[in-house]
């Protein structure tokens, strides 16, 4: 059950939401022009001058803080106030302020700096001590192969030729944290705040993008095998006329189908599992490198099929796609080649997710509350992207005025 929804407050016909955090943190260390103005224009919404430093501050400690990122060693990185800390986690875990504007932002910022070629949504498994952080609890992790308490979430990441960037998020809420009324009030979760599949999840961070992307819409891509219903999205991403590559299970009914310019079936074919299907009705494509055929989901009327293309990688090495994995897809027509970069897209996901781990501290926050956790996602994908994209890389133009 996917939520991300956020409680929407004014902001103040004082506030000067448009003006940089001109006066630093007490005790600040210096942070560099380019991290400065990176941060003035993604942070432009928040509505106190006091949010927008404190969120250049996190920012800048994301950046310079080795190991893990507790909230103490965040405030030490960049600033010897004995109260920083105490800020920070103010700031993050309390301070009233619009996840979404920031988000949006982002996706401006990147556009600044690169052409996005494709989206890519990934479901991200964040392992979690105890039972008070939002939304934990124990399920199977098939990356991981066992049981794990944790909190699951997806992520929505912009497909560019400096890397994967994630400007987006959705955090899984097992019923308790919806049902429980003692649990949300703690938690800080927002009546608003309703039951979704991990599919449903997906189409909601699409719907997103749609709606804060400056460009059309772009291929979608995602894999959410062990974890949601791929024919459940597939079907939410056809009914809205979306592109998209999708990973299926080699267990998903398909039914086999003719070229999608041919006669229309008059009777239902046998649905048959898809690498059965593959094996055998596939056919070589691409210098004989990637076995494909033609299908339709289990239960499509005959008379209105929506045709698909049902296809694996076989290509060995890290720009590969997991071993034997199935993907359909609807750009029938599609070269070879730019399928299997899209989903090489999602390979590269798993590896930037690694980066955020490691790196970035995807998995360090400490606070308990929904907003806060949705607060820490977008401040360090606020930290990668500048990373990424500031690195050997120039604004390829600005897209809107400051």
């Amino acid at each position: 059950m996917f939520v991300q929804q956020e409680i929407r407050k004014p902001v103040s016909a004082t506030a000067s939401a448009n003006a940089p955090a001109s006066a630093p943190v007490p005790g600040a260390a210096p942070a560099s022009a380019s991290a400065t103005a990176f941060a003035d224009e993604l942070f432009r919404r928040l509505p106190r001058a006091d949010q927008r430093r404190w969120a250049q501050a996190y920012l800048q400690a994301l950046l310079v803080t080795p190991g893990k990122k507790t909230m103490r060693r965040l405030a030490a990185s960049v600033s010897d106030s004995p109260t920083a800390s105490q800020a920070l986690h103010q700031f993050v875990n309390a301070s009233p302020w619009l996840w979404s504007e920031v988000r949006e932002d982002l996706i401006w910022q990147v556009n600044r700096y690169e052409r996005p070629r494709a989206w890519t949504i990934a479901p991200v498994v964040l392992p979690k001590r105890g039972t008070k952080s939002c939304g934990v609890h124990r399920r199977f992790a098939p990356e991981r192969g066992r049981s794990v308490s944790c909190q699951l979430a997806l992520g929505a990441f912009l497909s560019t030729a400096a890397g994967e960037i994630p400007v987006d998020w959705s955090l899984h809420l097992p019923g308790p944290w919806l049902d429980d009324p003692v649990l949300r009030s703690r938690a800080r979760i927002p009546e608003s705040a309703t039951a979704r599949s991990v599919a449903a999840g997906v189409l909601s961070l699409a719907d997103n993008l749609t709606a804060r992307s400056p460009q059309r819409p772009l291929p979608l891509v995602a894999d959410i095998a062990g974890h949601g219903d791929p024919g459940e999205l597939v079907h939410g991403l056809s009914a809205r006329g979306r592109e998209f590559v999708v990973a299926v299970p080699a267990s998903l009914p398909l039914v086999p189908d003719g070229l999608p310019r041919g006669p229309r079936r008059t009777e239902p074919a046998p649905a048959l599992p898809a690498e059965r299907l593959l094996r055998a009705q596939g056919r070589a494509a691409g210098g004989g490198r990637l076995g494909s055929a033609w299908v339709r989901l289990a239960g499509e009327r005959p008379a209105d099929p929506r045709p698909y293309r049902l296809f694996t990688d076989p290509r060995p090495g890290p720009g590969a796609a997991r071993t034997g994995q199935l993907w359909i897809t609807n750009m029938v027509h599609r070269p070879t080649e730019d399928l299997l970069r899209l989903i090489g897209a999602q390979a590269a996901t798993a590896e930037t997710l690694h980066t955020l781990a490691d790196e970035f501290g995807l998995y360090d926050f400490e606070g308990r509350s929904f907003p806060g956790w949705h607060h820490h996602m977008t401040l360090v994908s606020g930290a990668f992207a500048y990373r990424t994209l500031t690195t050997g890389h120039a604004p390829a133009t600005a897209l809107r005025s400051a």
